[in-house]
């Protein structure tokens, strides 16, 4: 077997999707190279996508903070610099092959897979930590010894073992996203000192993350390359592969990166894979980086919530969400929102770009209770003219977000007449330190279905918006257009609670006396007076408009 094995520079190994819808592995560099000729990434799962996007942008960001797009040595100061570069790129079409074979050429050696010293993205002979077969490695199965799949996409050899090319893939993935079942080295306690601790998930798993979408590859690169961030022109990048050596120190605290290139190779797992007979069979694994996740605005691909007055934490999504109701969070900069990076950035360069829509996609990987495993991998994407995101769509978002929280509204007033009509067929509710469970299952049921009924119809009615179509008089033309929309939306959730209704059966058309144990008064609820106490609080929530 060769000590040097399976360069990433050279080796098919990233998923990439081309204009026909076929799905053809390819070398890092080809990927870079002929961006402009893939329409996307199309690795096993869209977090997996992601990680490697990340990547990809390192080498980008790396190569164009020190060169132009003609390849000539040029550092960039300031922030008009930094855009001028950005849209050199842009314009071409495609990414300019001379600089970026220059720079990948001098680093090769640091590409292997496999290399006694700098195996990429791992801590050469690391035989200490926890081991984990190749099923674990695999993100589609995610088996340890202890978690056995009763129904896997994998079965036999290619289940226990890994083609260099997908183990570079979930190697890749596994840094970024992994759980916190791995145990530290250091699990006896030592005189003064703590054992080791768990230092969470892999950074990404603990973020919100946040990408836009272009045409192609080549667009969704540059879309991303956030060559201004915050108030920081990208210029100093500290990719891991220039780095002088190797750290092998377990869960080790570092200061927040102070540029992209070393935040989106940030190796938060020390891991060492294992091959036999031209697969990887298995791997170790120790904790590695972590930094304080508090105000990491250099973060730029994540959604931020306020924890106290000046501090933010990455805002995780909800998968019972739809990415609509998040509109604020995203693209709305008022108030004490911090909105995503990659959003400002596109906000910067919007006038620039030659796309009406903007397509913004969420992946996320929700973790069980102590994130010792994943739950869920799931992922979202919403498309809004690029107008609605500067300054001339201001005042469409204050209005997009009054629409959104009228939608809550609807969903609290839908979520009340399921509970009334559930006591009204013979339900009860239990008590306040104990509500009986088919009484709230059958309200959270009735909000999903009409957040599922609204989703589709907003989506196309948010797509549709065209601000730069109408003059901050046209009164008329704005009120058409949320006219429209709340018309949509009372339709939608009189037809939902007209379907409650019907289905409650006759038991609730004639209704359900309860007593009140601590006042002794009875209050009886039925399906007509649901239906009407609906509607009241229907016409309440649109009474303004």
């Amino acid at each position: 077997m060769k000590e040097i094995e399976f360069n990433l520079l050279d080796e098919p190994w990233i998923r990439v999707r081309d204009d026909s819808c076929q799905v053809h592995e390819v070398s890092l560099t080809d990927a870079l190279l002929h961006a402009h000729q893939y329409t996307s990434l199309s690795g096993e799962l869209p977090t997996q996508d992601i990680v490697i996007l990340r990547l990809m942008l390192a080498v980008l960001h790396t190569v164009f903070s020190r060169v132009d797009a003609d390849g000539n040595a040029a550092e960039l100061e300031d922030e008009e610099e930094a855009v001028e570069r950005w849209t050199d790129l842009w314009e071409l079409g495609q990414l300019p092959e001379e600089p970026i074979r220059e720079y990948l050429e001098k680093w090769h050696e640091r590409f292997w897979l496999f290399h006694p010293e700098r195996p990429f993205g791992q801590v050469a002979g690391l035989a200490y930590g926890t081991q984990y077969g190749a099923s674990k490695l695999n993100g589609e199965i995610l088996e340890s010894g202890n978690k056995v799949r009763l129904f896997s996409s994998y079965f036999g050899e290619e289940k226990t073992a890994l083609s260099y090319a997908q183990a570079a893939r979930w190697l890749l993935y596994l840094n970024a996203f992994d759980d916190s079942s791995g145990k530290p080295k250091g699990t006896e306690k030592k005189e003064g000192d703590d054992k080791l601790q768990s230092i969470g998930v892999g950074w990404l798993g603990k973020l919100g993350v946040v990408f836009a979408n272009g045409e192609n590859l080549f667009e969704t690169l540059l879309l991303n390359l956030v060559m201004v961030n915050g108030n920081q022109v990208e210029s100093k990048e500290k990719p891991l592969w220039e780095s002088s050596s190797v750290c092998k120190e377990e869960r080790r605290k570092i200061p927040l990166p102070d540029n992209l290139a070393e935040l989106y190779t940030l190796q938060s797992r020390r891991i060492s894979l294992e091959r036999e007979n031209d697969v990887v069979t298995s791997y170790h694994l120790i904790g590695g980086d972590f930094f304080q996740e508090e105000n990491a605005f250099i973060e730029p691909m994540t959604m931020w919530k306020i924890e106290k007055e000046t501090t933010y934490k990455p805002q995780l999504h909800n998968y019972e969400k739809q990415m609509w109701r998040d509109f604020a969070l995203l693209y709305d900069n008022r108030g004490n929102n911090h909105i995503v990076g990659v959003i400002q950035w596109i906000q910067c360069i919007a006038e620039r770009i030659n796309l009406q829509m903007i397509q913004t996609s969420i992946v996320s990987v929700q973790y069980v209770k102590k994130k010792s495993s994943v739950e869920n991998i799931f992922w979202d994407s919403l498309m809004v003219n690029k107008q609605l995101l500067i300054d001339i769509g201001a005042n469409w978002r204050e209005k997009i977000k009054v629409e959104i929280n009228r939608c809550e509204q609807l969903a609290d007033a839908i979520r009340k007449l399921a509970g009334n009509l559930y006591l009204a067929s013979g339900g009860t509710k239990g008590d306040a330190k104990s509500w009986d469970k088919t009484f709230l299952k059958s309200r959270e049921s009735a909000s999903a279905q009409l957040y599922f009924r609204l989703d589709m119809p907003f989506r196309r009615w948010l797509a549709g918006i065209t601000p730069e179509e109408v003059d901050s008089a046209d009164y008329e033309t704005e009120e058409r257009v949320f006219s429209a929309w709340q018309k949509t939306a009372k339709t939608i959730a009189y037809s939902c609670a007209e379907e409650l209704a019907m289905h409650a059966g006759d038991a609730a058309m004639v209704g359900h006396e309860i007593k009140n144990e601590k006042s002794g008064d009875s209050v009886r609820y039925s399906a007509p007076k649901a239906i009407h106490q609906f509607r009241i609080q229907v016409a309440e929530i649109y009474k303004k408009i």
